[in-house]
């Protein structure tokens, strides 16, 4: 059963930082991340990987220091991002994403997946696919709530947030908290890969819009 299977309206913008090498803001209803992307670049010695990249996640909030939370959104972002990066193509090296939470109105761990891979993309990174971030949300009565707000969040039964592949729209990565049945969670990542398909869309028509400008 699903109740709003409806992505709030989102936007982005790529290429508004001068210093990194690559950078997106990325939109979502009233949730909004901006990412900077670093290297391939210098790494220290103690961070070094002879045969690939070190990747680093770097989530800031909007005020404050990170918590335990943002720690684990990290975590989870960058092993999304180590999943499609072709990191091997530069070892000894660093990629660093920094993501900066402008305004969080719910779904955020997805918006801040949507922006790295936008701002990935503006570095001209090698990518073996792309990737994006779909949370759904379950009510009392077992209704998909695609994309939720902090409100609906916050009603909800269970929260899922899943990362997926634009090839074969696998599911790389998923975090949830609630109870659900293995039904539900099925339900979950079928509706969450429909909803890729429009945001991988809505990818390649921000591309596409950025370079007739240029």
């Amino acid at each position: 059963m699903e109740h709003d299977s409806c992505l709030r309206v989102f936007a982005c913008e790529q290429n508004l930082l001068s210093r990194p090498d690559g950078s997106a803001s990325f939109m979502q209803g009233d949730t909004s991340v901006l990412a900077g992307v670093y290297g391939p670049a210098e790494v220290k010695v103690s961070k070094e990987i002879f045969d690939k990249a070190t990747l680093e996640v770097i989530l800031k909030p909007k005020v404050g220091l990170p918590a335990v939370q943002e720690k684990n959104q990290e975590q989870m972002i960058r092993n999304t991002c180590e999943a499609v990066v072709l990191t091997t193509l530069h070892p000894r090296t660093s990629i660093t994403i920094i993501l900066q939470v402008v305004s969080d109105a719910g779904s955020l761990l997805a918006c801040c997946l949507n922006a790295a891979c936008m701002g990935l993309l503006d570095a001209g990174l090698p990518m073996k696919s792309l990737f994006c971030g779909v949370t759904c949300a379950l009510d009392s009565e077992g209704g998909i709530i695609l994309d939720p707000t902090d409100k609906q969040e916050k009603e909800s039964r269970a929260l899922l947030t899943f990362a997926i592949d634009s090839v074969e729209k696998q599911v790389l990565m998923i975090t949830s908290r609630g109870s659900y049945s293995i039904e539900e969670l099925q339900q979950c990542i079928a509706t969450s890969q429909k909803a890729a398909e429009k945001l991988f869309q809505f990818y390649r028509d921000s591309v596409i819009r950025k370079y007739s400008k240029s």
